[in-house]
């Protein structure tokens, strides 16, 4: 039998709460997840493979709706290939675009800080020269 996890491993291991797995399975996100005998889930590589790109989506900012339009595409096969990589395509696309919107607030920050930096050794030598 393949080495098979428990959802308290699978949410130790991905970060996700229990809540959050099962929610994920209530909305189809995660199908074909099996049971012991005892009714307990107990996930796959596979299975936790998937979580895992799921968390990468999530942490890119895609919203549960389109990773389920994926998932949902994931699930008919082969035939969906083209349709999952321009999915995937046109949310790097906007992650990109973030990223460069980020650099470019992360050069004005900078440049406020050189601005504070500046400002402040004028103020300790405004200082000196006092006999402060």
């Amino acid at each position: 039998m393949e080495n098979t996890r428990t959802i308290q491993q699978i949410a130790s291991r991905t970060g996700l709460t229990v809540h959050t797995l099962r929610y994920y399975e209530k909305i189809g996100l995660l199908e074909g997840v099996t049971r012991d005998q005892n009714r307990y889930r107990r996930y796959s590589e596979a299975d936790i493979l998937w979580i895992e790109f799921i968390v990468c989506l999530r942490g890119m900012g895609m919203p549960i709706s389109e990773i389920k339009q994926y998932s949902d595409l994931r699930r008919l096969g082969a035939s969906t290939i083209h349709a999952r990589r321009h999915m995937l395509e046109a949310h790097q696309s906007k992650v990109n675009a973030q990223i460069q919107e980020l650099q470019k607030n992360m050069n004005e920050i900078e440049k406020k800080i050189t601005l504070y930096k500046a400002m402040e050794e004028e103020n300790e030598k405004g200082i000196e020269q006092t006999g402060r």
